[in-house]
């Protein structure tokens, strides 16, 4: 049974549909998009730049009270302080510059310092991942679920792999080889935002990274969790946002893969 939207959902969707329309564009001519550089191995582009104008102009319409926190714009505070929208214009630029389709538009609502609403868009296979609070998580127009498998040596996990400039290399080998040894295999796509909601659809089984931004993963953790996921940081602590680290996956292995991880972080 489709779920009805409420207000603030209709608007981020409209926002992420919106947006997407000259992201598909810039995708097929990447060779002639503007890409520069924020840091090591750290690029951004004219899509991402363009396509965070447009969200920010679409929800503003909407919302002129509502604050932002944006990957390129920064915070800029809104005239009701308790709500802001938390946005990733394109979560997944290196994929995109490269032509890899696993790349999303994130927008997620905080409300009183809690993530209330998210949408996670992949636009290439026209995939919308979204979630409210208290109103379960969706596909498109279909209700999602965490995967059920409570066997770790049948499940499949998803990271983020560390890369020039970023992490502790050594220490991160040691937690992948952890979780090789117990598991059906490990996936590394790129894109933060898909890996949380491919969680929630229960495509993958888990996923944890270290040194996250919060517009990485604002969306995915109301997502995750209305899937019936848990979500935390890798130490079982629920400050996320803040230390940029997090595990998500279905409550039958959360806590065999956080030990597992920790092991290998302390």
């Amino acid at each position: 049974m489709a779920m009805l939207h409420s207000a603030n959902i209709s608007i981020m969707i409209k926002a992420a549909r919106k947006a997407s329309t000259k992201l598909k564009r810039d995708y097929g001519e990447i060779e002639q998009l503007q890409v520069s550089r924020k840091g090591p191995a750290d690029f951004v582009t004219a899509a991402d730049i363009r396509t965070e104008k447009t969200l920010r102009e679409t929800l503003s319409h909407a919302r002129p009270e509502y604050g932002f926190l944006m990957e390129e714009g920064g915070e800029i505070s809104g005239k009701d302080p308790a709500r802001r929208w938390i946005i990733d214009p394109i979560d997944g630029t290196t994929n995109f510059i490269h032509g890899i389709p696993y790349f999303a538009i994130s927008i997620a609502l905080q409300e009183y310092d809690q993530i209330t609403a998210g949408v996670i868009y992949e636009p290439i296979n026209d995939q919308m991942f979204w979630a409210e609070r208290g109103n379960g998580a969706w596909l498109n127009d279909r209700r999602m679920r965490v995967s059920g498998r409570t066997n770790m040596e049948q499940s499949i996990f998803a990271t983020g792999i560390p890369f020039l400039g970023r992490g502790d290399h050594k220490k991160f080998l040691e937690q992948i080889e952890a979780v090789m040894a117990v598991s059906a295999g490990i996936r590394r796509f790129g894109s933060a935002a898909l890996d949380l909601a491919y969680v929630a659809a229960g495509r993958f089984d888990g996923f944890w990274e270290n040194g996250l931004q919060p517009w990485d993963i604002a969306a995915g953790i109301i997502i995750v969790r209305e899937a019936g996921g848990m979500i935390s940081e890798i130490n079982g602590r629920d400050g996320m946002l803040k230390t940029g680290s997090i595990l998500a996956s279905n409550p039958n292995l959360h806590k065999a893969l956080g030990q597992i991880i920790i092991n290998k972080v302390e």
